[in-house]
């Protein structure tokens, strides 16, 4: 796996680093979209799919224990449609993760990642997120023990530090002993400290500040190493701005709340074709999504909830949004709501048509 990763930092370099929306070759981790706990999940994942082509995605964290002792399809099961995929995991116990990225590989995942970032007091108990940036050589085992038995890339993402701890050289030396001791080769960082105590989870979404320039310093101290960057990136002109400093951006909650800001991602940043369709098209095509899941015995506002963002920003949204929520509604055919939902905007009926046995 090495000789894979010189490849890719060779190609992460092209000859005008500041040529973002013409990048020539990339590596995965160009853009990606952050795993959210109740938010990424499968379904989440498809809508997002729809979006864009190419964005990395990444699972809800689920935990070692989860896989080793619980009901594993319901874990780890994915439509192809969702890959490029990584499965992001919870744990700290090296022969645990290793057989947790084992499975990984077996399923089809396309990455596998630690969480060396999530401060709450729940996933503290249980020994690993944010807590484990304390215990830098336990990791360093576990990525290494998770490198010893998959081809696939093992990741990691951390914080830059964590509680009041706000020295750069502990974010440097964190990531130096990884990359040394366990030949971890991607680091996803997110800018900001995590507390471990005196904050909640969603506090700490926005407590302490984001320090975007520590991120940027990690890749001049070690430029053999892909960074990606994560935190408060909000829009197109911010991710195109970090990457003339890092490897990769991470985008969290609004590609989630604004979901159609994703829409641009192929074609600005991956070097891909554009999409093809509207936001209409998109909906149409999730329309389908959900008469399946509907047919297969699964609720469809299992997955409808995902979609809420979609319209976000346009004329008639909020209607939108409360009919697609109405819960008087979720016995009926998904194609029917899509119907109600845009009654009275100003669209061609037509356009809006949509057979309910697609």
């Amino acid at each position: 796996m090495g000789d894979c990763f010189r490849c890719i930092r060779s190609l992460n370099r092209p000859s005008n680093r500041s040529s973002v929306l013409n990048p020539g070759p990339l590596n995965p981790w160009r853009l990606s979209v952050a795993p959210m706990m109740d938010w990424t999940d499968r379904h989440c994942r498809v809508f997002h799919r729809q979006i864009t082509r190419h964005t990395r995605l990444y699972t809800e964290m689920v935990t070692t224990g989860a896989l080793l002792h619980g009901d594993v399809p319901r874990h780890l099961d994915f439509d192809p449609v969702e890959q490029p995929l990584a499965l992001q995991l919870g744990g700290s116990e090296p022969d645990d993760l290793a057989r947790c990225a084992r499975l990984a590989q077996d399923w089809g995942y396309d990455e596998v990642n630690l969480n060396c970032g999530c401060p709450s007091e729940r996933v503290q108990r249980g020994a690993f997120g944010a807590c484990l940036m304390a215990e830098a050589d336990l990791v360093a085992g576990g990525l290494k023990a998770m490198q010893d038995v998959v081809d696939i890339p093992v990741t990691v993402k951390h914080r830059i530090g964590i509680d009041r701890v706000d020295s750069y050289d502990f974010v440097r030396d964190f990531v130096g002993t990884l990359a040394t001791r366990s030949g971890c080769r991607v680091f996803i960082v997110h800018a900001r400290n995590a507390w471990l105590q005196g904050l909640s989870p969603k506090e700490n979404r926005e407590i302490p500040p984001l320090r975007p320039e520590l991120v940027h310093r990690l890749k001049r101290d070690f430029p053999e190493l892909i960074i990606v960057i994560n935190g408060g990136i909000t829009s197109n002109q911010q991710i195109a701005e970090q990457l003339q400093h890092v490897d990769g951006v991470m985008v969290g909650r609004e590609s989630y709340h604004n979901p159609w800001l994703m829409a641009d991602w192929d074609a600005m940043f991956l070097g891909a074709e554009p999409r093809l369709g509207d936001r209409l098209t998109v909906e149409r095509d999730m329309v389908v999504y959900l008469q399946k899941l509907a047919a297969a015995g699964t609720p469809w506002s299992h997955a409808s909830r995902h979609m809420l963002g979609l319209w976000h920003g346009q004329p008639g949204a909020r209607r939108w949004r409360q009919v697609w929520s109405d819960h008087r509604l979720k016995g009926i055919d998904p194609a029917q709501v899509h119907l109600r939902a845009h009654a009275g905007n100003p669209r061609p009926a037509e356009a809006l048509s949509l057979e309910s046995s697609a």
